[in-house]
């Protein structure tokens, strides 16, 4: 019985090296596709990050969330933490463009339903969000003059970047009541029909009311040249809803008059202009179209409270409320009359509170209707 024995347990000795070196043979055999595998994932993590790379410098600013769901220019998204505040601004990349959303609604407990200021073609699922933890900024100062911006301050002009000291939220509250100038004054337009027959206070906001193709645009114009160049005042003009045709014409009758400088032959620089440009046309998101006469009204601010006398233009006003009727349809409020929105007066009265002098200068409205 030991010798039969014997032999069952050499040929179990005598496999057991080769299954020794079996192991590391397996091993290495997991080791080489793992290397393979190492290798394009390496790369591809390379080249996720080239292309994320604008994203990842938005990442250190707030927290970030996942798009939930995108409906149009209604985008919900989702937040493991705290939710950022109402009117934040949300950024993200959409292909190689950035992307701002504005929070417009806390859904729950870890989701906020925003509004797009561009459009949401291209945005998928899962893809990352960060909070910047402030409403929408624009740039300040006297860099903006002779430029044209969009509704978040990127310039679309192509003629560089709007490089400012300052940026400003478009989401300011009114002068309190005891900043505010109660002096009665006459704007001087230089325009004999207006001046004498239905003079404009300063400070004061005014209405041109007329039909398609009447002059109301016409007349903005003339005021910013006579204004720009008899009383050497800032101008800020803010096309909402508009004709993007008419915006083009705009600028460059401004430059042909001299109220604004070619940013284009000077290397950029527009020193000697006049008037700022901010334009949210016709063709752009809702979203878009009713936050960007806030955006001009902030640079249009931040000039009055450097002791400047500003007129503001808006063309055209009704663009504005019929944004923010679009907006509120895709939030899903109940219409008020008419189908405006329940928030028209307070939409309203919040920008309209804000157009005031005060005794460091003033902001003169033109709003064409």
């Amino acid at each position: 019985m030991a010798k039969a024995a014997t032999p069952k347990a050499a040929p179990a000795a005598k496999k057991a090296p080769v299954a020794k070196k079996a192991a590391p043979a397996k091993a290495a055999a997991t080791k080489a596709p793992a290397a393979q595998k190492a290798a394009p994932a390496k790369a591809a993590a390379t080249k996720s990050a080239s292309i994320k790379a604008p994203v990842a410098k938005l990442q250190a600013k707030g927290q970030a969330g996942r798009v939930a769901q995108v409906i149009g220019a209604v985008v919900d998204v989702d937040f493991d933490g705290d939710l950022p505040k109402i009117l934040n601004a949300l950024e993200t990349m959409n292909g190689t463009n950035r992307l701002i959303l504005e929070v417009a609604q806390h859904l729950g407990e870890n989701s906020v339903r925003c509004i797009a200021m561009d459009t949401t073609e291209g945005l998928v699922r899962g893809q990352d969000v960060y909070d910047t933890g402030s409403p929408i900024t624009v740039p300040v100062g006297d860099e903006t003059l002779g430029r044209i911006m969009n509704v978040i301050g990127e310039p679309v002009d192509e003629a560089g970047p709007v490089v400012t000291k300052s940026r400003r939220a478009i989401h300011q509250d009114a002068p309190a009541y005891v900043d505010q100038s109660t002096e009665a004054q006459i704007l001087v337009t230089g325009i004999k029909v207006v001046d004498l027959l239905a003079p404009y206070a300063r400070g004061g906001k005014i209405g041109l009311f007329g039909g398609a193709g009447v002059g109301k645009t016409v007349l903005i114009q003339e005021l910013i040249n006579n204004v720009a160049k008899a009383h050497g005042g800032y101008s800020v003009f803010a096309g909402v809803g508009e004709r993007t045709r008419e915006g083009n014409d705009l600028y460059h009758e401004m430059i042909e008059s001299g109220v604004n400088k070619d940013p284009h032959e000077h290397g950029g620089s527009t020193e000697g202009s006049k008037c700022a440009l901010v334009f949210g046309q016709m063709n752009e998101p809702p979203g878009a179209r009713a936050r960007v006469a806030l955006s001009g009204l902030t640079i249009a601010e931040h000039f009055r409270d450097q002791g400047q006398d500003v007129l503001f233009f808006v063309d055209n006003i009704f663009r504005f409320t019929q944004a923010g009727s679009e907006v509120s349809a895709l939030l899903g409020r109940i219409p008020s009359a008419v189908g405006y929105q329940p928030t028209l007066a307070t939409d309203m009265g919040q920008m309209q509170e804000r157009i005031t002098s005060t005794h460091k200068g003033s902001i003169t409205s033109v709003q064409a209707i």
